[in-house]
């Protein structure tokens, strides 16, 4: 877990604001008494996820693929900040998510990566598809 909290720590990323982020989209009434308990599992499946070799070299993947493309300095935005014609960041995305929940997880993600809650809306483009995929599926998994 260690390399790849290096990553995240890079783009000022932790455990405890990634739990956020997940949270910041629960739909719930009211705080229940096991919301605790959940975000608790929650930051156990991150770290969980976070040691997956799969894992963490897809989110360092895209930590590279980031500063590739920041340093081009070429390729026109859209007013989320990603290149117009850039789709290798939602493939990744597409990867964690399927990869941690299936298809539950990959509906997750694409609902993590249209809101992007929290510390996910901060990132650059490859990071906050990578992130937002390790949350969403992580939560997928947190209420299966």
């Amino acid at each position: 877990m260690q390399r790849a909290m290096s990553i995240l720590a890079k783009h000022g990323l932790n455990l405890d604001n990634l739990v956020e982020a997940g949270f910041e989209l629960y739909v719930h009434a009211t705080e229940d008494e096991n919301t605790e308990d959940k975000r608790k599992r929650l930051k156990e499946l991150l770290s969980i996820y976070l040691e997956d070799p799969n894992v963490w070299l897809l989110i360092a993947a895209a930590s590279y693929l980031d500063e590739l493309v920041s340093s081009n300095g070429s390729s026109p935005s859209t007013p989320s900040g990603d290149p117009a014609s850039l789709v290798a960041d939602e493939l990744i995305g597409m990867s964690i998510a399927e990869y941690i929940a299936g298809k539950k997880g990959l509906f997750n993600y694409v609902r993590y990566d249209r809101e992007k809650p929290g510390a996910i809306g901060d990132l650059p483009p490859f990071m906050d598809d990578a992130v937002g995929a390790l949350v969403a599926a992580s939560m997928t998994r947190v209420f299966e």
